[in-house]
């Protein structure tokens, strides 16, 4: 029986000195600590031994850059994959991080009345199967090896959610999913057999200031 694995990683710590819920939104580089994440991700799989064949990730800049560091450590190209790009959200571009009354004003509380579709962005049921889609296509291209796939925080707790048989409406600040953390999936031939998830830049999160709701087993910026 072929054993495939496929790492799903979360992008690294994004510049973002106003506090913008950027979601979708064009550009939004990793800071400079958002690039050692990266790099971090890229030393834990060589560290490792895993046999990275695919490096795929989501189209917008801080993905691909996270992406990067790996592709190069195993002499491949980064693909882009638009099945693995960030949520949509209605919120997209305000700053949310600096000031949640956003979220009321305007009219905007109707965009709030169902959390459990949900109502301000993309259904979490559209983002699970996008993201299946994507890791099902890259067991075949990595058929017997390991694929790296480079995504964002929503997408990849869902899927995670799904795999584990968990309901996918959830509280955000519960999300096991921290800056560059690595998800992985074990599969025999197109069979789930196991998950397991790690966080390579731990040592670094204590510096991280553009934070959004989730757990983390490393110390993190409070302030």
């Amino acid at each position: 029986m072929t054993h495939t694995i496929v790492h799903v990683m979360r992008h690294g710590e994004v510049h973002n000195p106003e506090g913008v819920l950027y979601a979708r939104l064009p550009g939004f580089s990793l800071s400079q600590l958002g690039f050692q994440m990266a790099q971090k991700g890229a030393d834990f799989f060589t560290e490792h031994g895993s046999d990275i064949a695919v490096v795929k990730a989501s189209p917008l800049l801080r993905a691909q850059q996270t992406a990067l560091p790996t592709a190069k450590a195993y002499g491949l190209e980064v693909q882009s994959d638009l099945r693995l790009i960030e949520a949509a959200n209605v919120f997209e571009g305000q700053s949310l991080h600096r000031d949640r009354s956003v979220l009321w004003r305007n009219g905007n509380w109707k965009y709030l009345l169902n959390p459990l579709r949900p109502s301000w962005g993309e259904p979490f049921t559209a983002q699970v199967d996008r993201m299946r889609a994507a890791v099902s296509d890259v067991i075949d291209e990595a058929w017997g090896r390991q694929a790296l796939l480079v995504s964002h925080q929503l997408p990849i707790w869902l899927l995670r959610s799904f795999a584990e048989g968990r309901p996918l409406v959830h509280d955000p600040r519960k999300r096991e999913c921290a800056l560059a953390s690595v998800t992985t999936l074990h599969f025999d031939e197109h069979t789930l057999v196991g998950v397991e998830y790690a966080e390579p830049s731990a040592s670094l999160m204590a510096q991280a200031t553009d934070m959004t709701p989730g757990a983390s087993k490393a110390a993190v910026n409070k302030g």
